[in-house]
């Protein structure tokens, strides 16, 4: 069989290796702990499962939905952008659901990415970035994330040459893999970088729900000229607990999220209308769960962090996010790193060179594991760092 030769452009999936240790481990009886996933370990609220249990003993519900969503979905998710960054959306032009952030994700490079053409990248991150784009046909520049930069792209050592054959600008803040957090001074410079060489913006914006400390992080949409300039993925993933529901949205400049409803509407039929519903309640019913979930969230940062620290690795605390981005020991790679943790600890955690070159060197720990076992696997790390002295 001859594959499409875009999947050779594909780099081969990096965890194989680790996931096949880890099934061997349990085969034989050991008990892995994963820090691996960044996959909310709490419950959706009951008042969500509620509404689309409802929704779903509507047989009108049972057809297919349209691609552009209900009409009082795009509304829901406008009425949140008002109340919570002041960000002003049309519902019927500026808004669209997604099957899933991802699923956009993936999608959007095919609107504005010629074969040949390019988009820039921040490394590491989130792999779909560069994925979606080599499979429209692009190439993924890097936009190096540096610890002595704040995990911040520098936009001025971007060679010319590259800016010129630019078109989209990935960035995604509050950031995964590393943390970092952005402020509106960031934004107005990427903004005005886009407006001076013609380049589209995409952020991804997932965690901005999830933060600590009293912070509240801004919308890349707060910043004047950003809906000229570009869009926004959200996702009710993090923020509601929904990642089995598959559901999220892109909002903003409206000729972007038409060229995006151009593709869905001829690969997909769009989200499932119970789950819609359900949207709609998470967004407009109570958010008294958010703070709960992130006091839970940041005690578990808290007790990690300190861990992680007394055994040698260096990170820094999070003001956003469920991650832990810690830098590992001089002399080993970050998979070599990973492969003695979970040799000797059965404890998992992901390389940061699955993020992209620039994160050799670190290991990411997600918070989203019970408390019982944070708690089992902190014990693992401190017994293993005292026998190892």
């Amino acid at each position: 069989m001859e594959l499409a030769k875009r999947l050779n452009r594909l780099p081969p999936y990096l965890f194989v290796e680790i996931n096949q240790k880890i099934a061997e481990l349990r085969a034989k009886g050991e008990e892995v702990i994963s820090f691996v996933v960044g996959d909310p370990d709490l419950p959706t609220p009951s008042h969500i499962i509620e509404r689309m249990c409802q929704a779903a003993q509507d047989s009108t519900n049972h057809r297919y939905p349209e691609t552009a969503g209900l009409p009082e979905l795009c509304q829901a998710i406008a009425g949140w952008y008002e109340k919570r960054f002041g960000v002003t959306l049309d519902p019927s032009r500026e808004v669209l659901p997604l099957i899933g952030s991802k699923e956009g994700i993936g999608h959007v490079s095919l609107c504005f990415i010629e074969p040949g053409g390019l988009a820039l990248v921040p490394d590491p991150s989130y792999p779909p970035y560069s994925l979606g784009t080599v499979l429209a046909g692009g190439e993924p520049y890097s936009m190096p994330l540096k610890e002595e930069n704040d995990f911040l792209p520098d936009f001025e050592t971007i060679p010319s040459e590259v800016i010129d054959r630019a078109k989209l600008m990935w960035l995604n803040y509050p950031n995964n893999p590393t943390g970092a957090i952005a402020g509106l001074d960031f934004f107005e410079k990427a903004v005005h970088f886009a407006q001076q060489h013609d380049l589209l913006i995409c952020h991804d914006a997932p965690y901005t729900e999830v933060a600590f400390d009293g912070y509240k992080p801004p919308s890349f949409l707060q910043i004047s000229g950003a809906k000229e300039r570009g869009v926004e993925f959200h996702s009710l993933s993090k923020t509601y607990h929904m990642t089995g529901w598959r559901i999220g949205m892109m909002v903003g400049n409206a000729d972007m999220v038409n060229a995006l409803f151009k593709v869905k509407s001829n690969l997909d039929s769009g989200v499932p209308q119970a789950i819609q519903y359900a949207a709609v309640e998470a967004l407009l019913g109570s958010q008294e769960h958010i703070a709960e979930h992130n006091a839970i969230l940041q005690r578990r940062r808290d007790k990690l962090l300190k861990v992680i620290n007394e055994i040698g690795l260096k990170a820094r605390t999070p003001q956003a996010t469920f991650y832990i981005w810690a830098k590992i020991p001089q002399g080993y790679t970050s998979i070599d790193f990973t492969k003695k943790l979970l040799d000797e600890t059965g404890i998992a955690v992901t390389p940061g060179i699955g993020y992209g070159k620039e994160g050799e060197g670190y290991i990411r720990f997600s918070l989203t594991i019970s408390d019982d076992r944070l708690e089992q696997g902190m014990n693992r790390l401190l017994v293993w760092h005292r026998r190892s002295r």
